[in-house]
């Protein structure tokens, strides 16, 4: 993703160029060396807890593989029953991580070079038949793992947050009138998803400049 010329087209942008201008750089952060398959444990630990609770989980996970960057997909399936609960997942994240590892072991989560050569439908579509992985989580890894430069996540609470302040708006637009207006910020949508939820966040504390009502 060229963050200069992801800027300079969403500058001109009656609405992203707003949260542009009072946001600043891109700086959209991209983990290179991460597996889609690590990416979608992580997410999973994530899900509905505090990032600080997410981490310590995660932490206590990789304390059971020293010599490994991240617990391979063998490894977590070889793990006694119950290590997964006693790192702090809930049965649910078990049998989500359970899952994913299952079908990373079999080659249906693919390699970070296997997606470079699928689309960001395809990866979606491959994606959510996994357990406790819906369409959001496969947007964000699209975004932030695969850097894939041309995402639009309509259902982001964040997102939508972030066009209606931007665009001086009562309420949200709602995911399909999203995805309608953002046609026209292609090839660079995740750059614009980043920018709204920076104007979401500087909203949220009091440092955004609403504009006049469009």
């Amino acid at each position: 993703m060229s963050a200069r010329a992801a800027r300079a087209f969403l500058a001109a942008d009656p609405v992203v160029g707003i949260a542009v201008r009072q946001v600043g750089p891109l700086r959209l952060t991209i983990a290179k060396d991460r597996e889609p398959y690590e990416a979608l444990v992580r997410a999973i630990a994530h899900q509905q807890v505090h990032g600080k609770a997410a981490e310590a989980m995660l932490n206590r996970l990789l304390a059971l593989f020293p010599h490994h960057v991240f617990p391979p997909p063998e490894g977590i399936l070889a793990l006694p029953d119950g290590a997964l609960r006693s790192c702090g997942f809930s049965g649910a994240k078990s049998a989500a991580i359970l899952d994913i590892a299952t079908k990373a072991a079999a080659g249906w989560v693919p390699t970070r070079r296997a997606a470079t050569r699928m689309t960001d439908e395809a990866l979606i579509e491959r994606l959510v038949a996994l357990r406790g992985v819906g369409r959001w989580t496969v947007e964000m890894l699209l975004i932030f793992t695969l850097g894939r430069p041309d995402v639009l996540p309509v259902d982001d609470f964040g997102v939508r947050e972030g066009f209606r302040v931007c665009a001086g708006l009562d309420a949200q637009p709602k995911p399909k009138d999203l995805a309608r207006i953002g046609e026209a910020w292609s090839p660079w949508r995740s750059a614009a998803s980043w920018y709204f939820w920076r104007a979401a966040d500087l909203a949220k504390a009091g440092r955004f400049r609403v504009p006049e009502a469009m």
